[in-house]
C-alpha cells in the first residue's frame, strides 16, 4: 500500500517510515527536513510544510492512508496542530479523500486530560500546556470533519527499542495507568493500524 507520513523527519514519523518500508509499503514522507530519512527505492521524500496546501496535497494524493505524526519542541503558545488540521480538512475535501487518517496527539489532549496522573498533569501544566491546548483543538477539528479519522494518544514518549508489549486502551477509565512508551512502539501500532484499520472513529491510548 501507499502510506503518506506527515511529519516524517524525526521521532515517531521517522520510525514509521522505516517500519513501513520494512513491511514492503511505498511511502511518501513529508517533513520540513528530510535529511535524516535514508533513501529507499519505495520512498518519496518531500521537503515542505504540513500547513502548506500544495505540499500536503502532493504528499497525500494517491495514498491509501495518512499518518499525521508532527511534533514540535516549541513550548510556547502554538497553532501548529490546529493549522495542520485545518489544512488537512481543506485539502482532503478538495480531492475527495476517503481513506483513513491516523493522527498522533498525546495522552492529556481532549477528555484524556481528566485521567492524567498527578505527575503527568504537573509536567504538562509546567512545560507542555500550550501544546496540549492546541492538540485538543486539532482533535476537535478532525473529529467534527468528514475525515475517516482515528486519534492516537501515546503516553510519555521515549527513544527505547520496539517491544511489541505495549497496551492499546480504547476507553478512558478512572485510575487508568498511562506511562511511557517508545516511539518505535507507537510507530509499530500506526503501521499495523494502517494495514488493517480496527479502531476508526476511536480515541486510542498507547502505554507500556
Amino acid at each position: 500500500m501507499n502510506i503518506a507520513i506527515i511529519g516524517a523527519g524525526a521521532g515517531i514519523g521517522l520510525q514509521a517510515v522505516m517500519q513501513a518500508l520494512k513491511n514492503g509499503h511505498t511511502v511518501t514522507a513529508l517533513s520540513t527536513n528530510t535529511d535524516q530519512i535514508p533513501n529507499h527505492p519505495k520512498l518519496i521524500k518531500i521537503n515542505g510544510s504540513a500547513t502548506s496546501p500544495i505540499d500536503l496535497k502532493n504528499a497525500i494524493k494517491g495514498s491509501d492512508t495518512i499518518l499525521i505524526t508532527v511534533g514540535t519542541k516549541n513550548k510556547k503558545a502554538t497553532t501548529l496542530f490546529s493549522d495542520i488540521a485545518k489544512t488537512l480538512i481543506k485539502v482532503t475535501d478538495d480531492i475527495n479523500y476517503v481513506a483513513p487518517v491516523l493522527v498522533i496527539t498525546g495522552f492529556g489532549a481532549g477528555e484524556s486530560k481528566n485521567y492524567l496522573s498527578f505527575f503527568m498533569r504537573t509536567v504538562i501544566s509546567l512545560f507542555l500546556k500550550e501544546q496540549y491546548i492546541n492538540k485538543t483543538m486539532m482533535e476537535e477539528l478532525i473529529t467534527k470533519s468528514a475525515l475517516k479519522w482515528e486519534i492516537i494518544r501515546p503516553g510519555m514518549l521515549t527513544n527505547g527499542d520496539q517491544t511489541l508489549s505495549y497496551k492499546v486502551l480504547s476507553e478512558l477509565q478512572k485510575g487508568m495507568k498511562v506511562g511511557k512508551i517508545s516511539r518505535a512502539d507507537v510507530a509499530q501500532f500506526l503501521i499495523t493500524e494502517a494495514e488493517n484499520p480496527a479502531k476508526l472513529y476511536q480515541y486510542v491510548t498507547l502505554t507500556n
